[in-house]
């Protein structure tokens, strides 16, 4: 507690109290998130003792900036204020609040009270002009109506400093659009044949026509780097490979070079950049997956053997995660005395490739390194760049993955795949669209993965496959697919009871036929088609979850402005189910489905479904009015 006598020589301290300023995040430990051109709706409580009138400001700049930006906040109700500004620029913003006790808005509030009431206003127009230099407020000789007329014209002066109390400033976080809304295509380059040899990034820019007609804006590969051949996986992640196996991927580095190298069987970095720059012609990022581990054979690891952990017999220990084992992959130990070198070579790894035009990054098993790396590496990064997207590929238990987010990763992996029931997939998404966590936590939501082929997939049918992408592609705002494996419906697990695929294309060149009569490319480019023409689906906010008598039926919607998307999905991928679903929508409308074109008559309160999974197990609403 201060003493009062302490201060005597001083000004009395504000009497304004300001608590609760939000959006933050861990009490402004972290920024906040936005997109390019999203409003920052700043909130707060702000009173003081007595019946003083309360001023309340939002201050912001974009980072750097000498001068603050100043609008004031709106009383909405019970002490609370809010106000917005719009961020323009990528980069970091800063915000605060101030608020102060004003006797001058104070006497001219009160100063209409008295009016009203018909009291006499000759002291108090003194008492405002001692406040407030006017002539008019002085002059006794004007009548009572032109005092007062001046006394509302008068803008209150600014106030001291001694009497105004400022928050800490928070940071928003600005990033692309597409960190918001975005849609990914997941494929292995060495796949892109279809005829079981290996393809080069010629062959890709090939597909790129096929990849943009369903509608994906995000090409994204699995490292593309030189594979080691010490320790290689076989098919089926067998433990001894034959000569012709291709290995992994994700066991990085030979003798050609590491994560700064392309394997020799792609092609060449002038194929790579050719394939960049023609998939920017059709509005796509090439994404990279960064998978910060090595090979027996990376150089790395003749060159800096201090950057890994020895076993007590002098080997470097592989990973593993028991039972599994990963024997041609070594991590990095981030506790290594030389971790300061170790951290500049891994970020040194972004900056090469975003020196061939990459701007879009999904980061392998990033909760298996250093969180203060992260954080590091991230902010460093997107100081020079800050149109660059991270996404986070970690399944993992939920305070971590958040973590993740605040530290900087742009898109977060989440638990869609193992959420299938109405509860599962009800609970799970509203707190993805309404809980304060996001602020920083932008989900991706994936119903398949080259890790992941979920038992959903595996004994549903054609109709999971088109339940699962409608829920992915109109629950989230951003959400991917591993193909072709997804829209030609493979479905076969390497054996029962498990998530990996029977001839993984992990460890071989698949045959693909593209063209197959029975492809969901069709429905795909049509979801995402709705998805682009509908800006109610291009962010998560408004979701919201209607009642439905039949716990088949999952019923949903979005709202951006005048666009309305409702949703209803049939969750039983065997047998038609019927019910009605409750809406709150105002009046008597009509919903046009976006994906079979039928028109129905609707109104506010139940309104009848019905949906066959084996012609259609899923409406998209747009309501009409």
């Amino acid at each position: 507690m201060r003493s009062p006598s302490s201060g005597l020589n001083k000004a009395a301290p504000p009497r304004v109290v300001v608590e609760s300023v939000r959006p933050e995040v861990d009490g402004g430990r972290y920024p906040v998130k936005r997109a390019l051109g999203e409003q920052v709706l700043v909130e707060c409580d702000a009173f003081a003792d007595g019946h003083d009138a309360v001023v309340c400001e939002l201050l912001w700049k974009f980072s750097g900036e000498s001068s603050w930006q100043t609008t004031p906040m709106e009383f909405r109700h019970n002490d609370h204020w809010a106000a917005a500004f719009t961020v323009g620029k990528l980069g970091r913003y800063q915000y605060k609040v101030r608020a102060w006790v004003d006797a001058f808005v104070t006497w001219q509030r009160d100063l209409v009270k008295r009016r009203a009431a018909g009291q006499d206003l000759s002291v108090d127009f003194l008492i405002g002009a001692s406040l407030v230099d006017d002539k008019a407020l002085k002059d006794e000789s004007l009548s009572a109506e032109d005092r007062y007329a001046a006394a509302m014209a008068v803008k209150p002066p600014r106030p001291s400093p001694d009497i105004v109390l400022e928050s800490n400033v928070l940071e928003v976080l600005v990033d692309p659009v597409r960190a918001r809304f975005s849609t990914w295509y997941e494929m292995f380059p060495r796949s892109a044949r279809g005829d079981g040899k290996h393809a080069t990034f010629r062959d890709c820019v090939a597909l790129l026509p096929y990849v943009q007609e369903m509608g994906f804006d995000v090409l994204y590969f699995p490292p593309i780097h030189p594979i080691g051949t010490t320790a290689r996986k076989g098919k089926n992640n067998v433990v001894t490979a034959q000569p012709d196996d291709v290995g992994s991927p994700w066991a990085i580095g030979a003798k050609e070079g590491g994560h700064k190298a392309i394997l020799r069987d792609l092609g060449t970095f002038e194929d790579f950049d050719f394939l960049v720059a023609e998939a920017k012609k059709r509005n796509m990022d090439i994404a990279l997956d960064i998978a910060f581990q090595c090979s027996p054979d990376h150089p790395y690891v003749k060159e800096h053997p201090e950057w890994f952990r020895k076993r007590p017999d002098g080997t470097i220990q592989y990973a593993e995660n028991p039972p599994k084992k990963y024997q041609d992959i070594y991590p990095f130990d981030f506790e290594t005395p030389a971790w300061r070198e170790l951290w500049e070579e891994l970020k040194s790894v972004f900056e090469f490739w975003i020196g061939h035009g990459v701007k879009i990054f999904r980061v392998d098993n990033p909760h298996t390194k250093a969180f203060d790396f992260w954080e590091w590496c991230i902010g460093e990064l997107k100081k020079k760049h800050p149109e660059l997207i991270f996404l986070s590929e970690a399944f993992t238990r939920p305070r971590i993955m958040h973590k993740l987010a605040k530290l900087g990763f742009t898109q977060s992996y989440t638990y869609f795949t193992w959420r299938n029931t109405k509860e599962e997939l009800a609970d799970y998404f509203t707190e993805l669209a309404q809980h304060p966590s996001r602020e920083y936590f932008r989900p991706n939501v994936w119903p398949n993965t080259p890790d992941i082929l979920h038992e959903a997939l595996q004994h549903g049918g054609r109709p999971a496959f088109i339940v699962r992408v409608v829920l992915a592609a109109t629950l989230a705002a951003s959400y991917g697919l591993y193909g072709p494996a997804y829209e030609l419906l493979e479905h076969l697990p390497r054996e029962p009871g498990s998530e990996e695929y029977l001839s993984s294309e992990k460890y071989e060149i698949r045959r693909w036929d593209r063209n197959r009569a029975d492809s969901l490319r069709e429905l795909i480019a049509r979801l995402n088609r709705i998805r682009h023409e509908n800006p109610a689906l291009q962010s998560d906010w408004s979701l919201r979850v209607h009642p439905t008598d039949n716990h088949q039926l999952l019923a949903y919607s979005k709202r951006e402005g005048a666009n309305i998307v409702l949703a209803v999905v049939n969750l039983d991928f065997h047998r038609p189910q019927s019910g009605f679903v409750d809406v709150d929508i105002e009046g008597s409308f009509e919903v046009l489905d976006l994906l079979s074109g039928g028109r129905y008559r609707w109104s506010r309160g139940r309104n009848f479904v019905e949906l066959n999974p084996h012609t259609l197990p899923a409406h998209v609403f747009t309501v009409v009015r």
